[in-house]
């Protein structure tokens, strides 16, 4: 069992990696990341290796996942999901406008509706 989450060089991207290393860490579960970001996205890659090296030491940190180029966000998540046996999936989620609010991104509601653990959705600014 693990926390899985999605990452991608981006202000909601970096605090779902926030949430599911504290996550990771309160439940005492490794943590496996899918890397969302363009395999020519070398920078993204460097500072997910930053940020990864700084995780709490209770944290197991398993290998990086890359994204296939030709293959969709969602299934990439799923997929992964369904590999690690993920007790929780975190994935962030942009804000919206509010004609946007209505519908969630079509990454974010496949993970939400397919997944086969408990979905986290996490945004990278609240309003006050």
């Amino acid at each position: 069992m693990t926390v899985l989450v999605a990452y991608n060089p981006s202000p909601h991207g970096e605090a779902a990696l926030t949430t599911a290393l504290a996550e990771a860490a309160r439940r005492r579960l490794p943590l496996h990341v899918v890397n969302l970001a363009p395999p020519d996205d070398a920078a993204a890659g460097d500072a997910l290796a930053a940020r990864l090296s700084a995780a709490p030491e209770v944290v197991e940190v398993q290998p990086v996942t890359r994204r296939d180029a030709g293959t969709e966000p969602a299934d990439a998540i799923l997929d992964a999901a369904d590999a690690t046996g993920a007790a929780l999936v975190v994935v962030g989620s942009r804000k919206r406008s509010s004609a946007g609010t209505f519908l969630m991104g079509t990454t974010t509601q496949r993970v939400l509706l397919d997944s086969p653990a408990p979905v986290l959705v996490v945004k990278d600014v609240y309003d006050a």
